[in-house]
């Protein structure tokens, strides 16, 4: 992807952030935006509210296998460690390595999905959520992954948005 392909990518997010009324509309921009820079067959937006210890799926692309309802509780582990405390990404390029991070990895790859990429997104010190972008093995090179960065700040823009 070129810089003028992304510039292109991100004016277009940035006309729908700023012209598009609806809940789900910030979402769908960030979506549309993560595909045509990295891709993702799988996208999800999740807010975590560590005060009362729990996430909740904000926005899905794939509402029968993921719906937006309800909570699960968050759990304390080397996930939460290096994306919540840590603040950095977590990519994983295969079934194997999900499956040691997350309990719905027999889902994950009915999908067909083998690698995932979750992008926490904070502002001012406080975390909003992650963004998560999922698809076939090895997917997220580390190309990809630092096209990813570029999320970052149209992430925050749509969570402010959202709300």
């Amino acid at each position: 992807m070129t810089s003028h392909d992304i510039h292109a990518a991100l004016g277009a997010f940035h006309r729908a952030i700023a012209e598009e009324t609806g809940p789900q509309k910030p979402w769908q921009a960030l979506q549309a935006l993560a595909q045509q820079i990295v891709g993702a067959k799988l996208f999800t937006v999740t807010t975590v509210d560590l005060d009362a210890e729990v996430a909740r799926r904000l926005y899905t692309n794939m509402p029968e296998a993921y719906p937006v309802s309800g909570t699960k509780p968050i759990t304390v582990d080397p996930w939460f460690e290096q994306v919540v405390i840590g603040k950095q990404l977590f990519v994983a390029n295969t079934l194997e390595a999900i499956a040691g991070h997350f309990p719905d990895w027999e889902l994950i790859g009915s999908l067909g999905c083998r690698s995932c990429v979750n992008m926490p997104v904070f502002v001012r010190g406080k975390m909003l959520g992650t963004v998560n972008m999922l698809d076939v093995e090895g997917h997220f090179t580390p190309e990809r992954v630092a096209l990813v960065e570029h999320l970052r700040i149209p992430a925050i823009a749509a969570f402010l948005a959202a709300r």
